[in-house]
This record gives C-alpha cells, structure tokens and sequence, in this order.
C-alpha cells in the first residue's frame, strides 16, 4: 500500500539553512525518503539574509513551481510551491506582519488550487507564523484531511512581551484566532516543556512533544582543535567564543560585545560571531567603536564545513532575553549538542531552558540580561576543561534529539 500524501505549509524552508527552514526541509526529506509524498507550500528563501536569494530573486514575485529530489535513493521527490511575498530589507515588528500577512494572501489562493486536486491525507503547519493554521482547517474542513499544527515560537507571546504589538484589543483578537486553530487540530506539538505547558494552560488541550532534532551522524565530535582553529583562519593557541546563528534584536547580542571589552586584555580570547541578520551592522559599529581586536565577524558558513567550524569552538554561546527563555528553544543548541559543544547558555531558574540544562548537565547556565554574569560565566568556563559538560551534551543528542527517533515518534500519529 503507498504511503499517505502530506502537505507542510511553512514560512521557512529549503535551502534555508538556520531557523524553521532548516528543520521543515529536513522533515520532508525524511518523509520522502520514507515513501510519503510530499508537497510544500512555502516562501522563497530569504532568511536571516532578509532577501530572496540567488538563484530564486530573480522572479520571486510570481508563483513558482520545482522538484526537488529526495536525499535518499528510493524516495519520493517533493513538489515545492513558491509563493510571493514580501521581504523587508531591515525587518521591524510592523514589517514582519506584512511579510506574514502577504505570504499568507498568496498562500491563500495555492491552498484553493489544491483544494480540487488529489487529496492529501495530513496537512502540516508550522508556527510562525501562526494563522497558517487557518488555511489548514479550510483544508481540512473541505477534504476532511487530518491537521498537525506545530509550534516551533509562541509568536504572539514574543510580540506582545518585546512590545512588537502594543495593543490589548489587537493581542486578544490574536489569541482568540490562536485559539480558535488549536481546537481544530487533530494534534498539536511543541519543542519544549514550558512552550508545552503554556499552550495547554490557553489552549485546554493536550500538546505533543516534538523537539527540534539533530543528525548526529553529520554532527559529531572531532578532535584536534588546534588545526581547525588553523583551518578558519586563527591561532593554534587561540581560544575560540562562538555565536553562530541569526543575528537579530531580540536575543540581546550586544551583550557579547560588552564582554569582549571586559576581557580584551586576554588576547589569546578571540570572540567570533558568525550569521547574518539584521542587528549585524549595528553589532560591528559598537566593537568598531569599542575598538575592539578581539572579535571577528564571519559570514554563514558553509553546510559541508559546518561540523568542523563548530567543533573548532572552546564555547559556544546561546544567548537570549530573559522573556524568551519559555517562548523559544534555541535550535542552535541541536547542533552544539550534537558535536560534544561546551555552551555558556543564558536562562533563569524556572524556565524550560534552564530546567532541561540544569537537569542533565548539558551546559554553563548564567542569568539572562546579566552583563557581570555573562562575563564571569564565559572567563571561568573558558578556563576550566569542562569534559562532563561536553559528554553530557553529546550523550544528550544521541539518546534525545536523534532525527530518525524524534521523525518516527512524530509522524506515528499520521
């Protein structure tokens, strides 16, 4: 018997490389290697560049149609439609909505194309963005397909605490609509415990846990550092502070910059801060400013270079505002894990992130939005050898973030 035709509507896909992208073009190649047919709507690839990329800016205001080809010999290959939409050059909260709300419009009329056509058996969404979820129940109430609704950020949440959106009426209305694609759900996941508890507490309904994943076959430890270091452009004795990821407002990274300050009279400390983004510019200004010798600005790395550039870290920094701890589960952790990383992690007690930390030892927990913390937190761990730590995080990987057991766990319910 064939496998069942899935459709994932999604903001972020293939090729992105970081964020929601990444893992929903892991997560269909997976199912198509499975035997599943699979079809996605999505965006063009923007992001974190916040521009449509090569070779797709050419002709992203119209609707596209590819093929790509499953990872695995065997597997299906997945149809990918590319809706137009809107891409602010320097993203703001006024300026994400409109990116949302035109994607949202365009993936509108594509979801009307496909009701007519062969049905598929589960439609997929991914938040954020989070009304998505309303084009799935008109799916699902015309075709009677079952609905997956996942929660990758409580994206109304981070709005209205990092005051994107100011206003009650606005929020309530939000919260109502949230609400309303909860209860048509057929399930509802999350990547993290205190995203899972707070969804149940508005919501009334029990949440799935599905946590972001890793490959711990292409992730894995290597040894000899000193050479890597070489590799990449530094010093054998280098001792290498890494932030790799997107670089945005609201994760508080200039916090990085002040602790390079603290400490530049330890030259052997090299701060390397790697991604792009939006808050890039203004981070290099204040080192610039600063005058600082020990931080460095990379490029995104990469695929096929990733696993070595993060093994050649002495610690990987995953830092965010306290607000955010509950709300998002850093993805970038998956692959730090996955390498054995020592990571200097900011969470305060009583938040998921802190809890899941603490209780299997998987990295250096420092209080968030604490610039004296993060200081201490990162010159005493670069200092100490922290071999507990580093086998804790990749012992954590295998046994819980492995992409075949978290994959099959998830897509049992189909």
């Amino acid at each position: 018997m064939s496998k069942k035709r899935i459709l994932l509507v999604g903001g972020n896909f293939y090729p992105e490389t970081t964020g929601i992208g990444k893992y929903n073009g892991e997560m269909i190649d997976w199912l198509a290697a499975k035997g599943f047919e699979c079809t996605v709507i999505t965006t063009y690839p923007y992001y974190p560049h916040w521009q449509v990329q090569h070779p797709y800016h050419k002709r992203w205001f119209w609707y596209k149609t590819e093929i790509k080809e499953a990872v695995t010999e065997g597997g299906n290959h997945i149809k990918i439609y590319r809706c137009p939409h809107y891409v602010p050059k320097t993203p703001s909260g006024l300026k994400r909505i409109m990116l949302d709300f035109s994607f949202s419009m365009s993936c509108f009329v594509k979801i009307l194309q496909l009701i007519p056509a062969k049905k598929f058996d589960v439609v997929i969404t991914v938040v954020p963005p989070f009304h998505l979820g309303l084009l799935a129940v008109l799916y699902k109430k015309i075709r009677k397909a079952k609905f997956f609704y996942h929660i990758q950020d409580l994206q109304i949440e981070a709005a209205r605490d990092l005051q994107m959106i100011k206003s009650e009426k606005v929020i309530k209305t939000l919260f109502g609509l949230e609400k309303y694609i909860i209860q048509h759900a057929d399930t509802v996941s999350s990547i993290s415990d205190g995203m899972i508890e707070k969804i149940k507490a508005k919501a009334g309904k029990e949440v799935t846990f599905f946590p972001n994943w890793v490959d711990v076959n292409v992730f894995h430890p290597l040894n000899d550092k000193e050479q890597l270091k070489e590799e990449f452009g530094f010093a054998p004795t280098d001792k290498i502070v890494l932030y790799s990821g997107a670089i945005g407002e609201k994760q508080g990274l200039e916090a990085i910059i002040h602790t390079a300050d603290k400490l530049r009279e330890k030259k052997d400390i090299k701060f390397l801060i790697c991604g792009s983004g939006p808050y890039k510019e203004k981070l290099k200004a204040i080192a610039e400013a600063l005058k600082l010798g020990n931080v460095v600005f990379y490029p995104l790395q990469p695929f096929e270079k990733f696993n070595k550039f993060l093994n050649m870290a002495d610690l990987h920094l995953v830092i965010q505002k306290a607000k955010a701890s509950d709300l998002v589960m850093p993805s970038k952790l998956t692959t730090i894990l996955a390498v054995g990383g020592v990571a200097v992690i900011t969470a305060n007690p009583g938040s998921s992130l802190y809890d899941l930390v603490k209780k299997y030892g998987i990295g250096i927990l420092v209080e968030a939005e604490n610039q004296d913390s993060l200081t201490k937190g990162i010159e005493n761990a670069i200092m100490s050898s922290n071999l507990d730590v580093a086998t804790h995080a990749r012992a954590y990987a295998e046994n819980n973030l492995s992409i075949d057991n978290v994959l099959s766990r998830y897509i049992g319910d189909v």
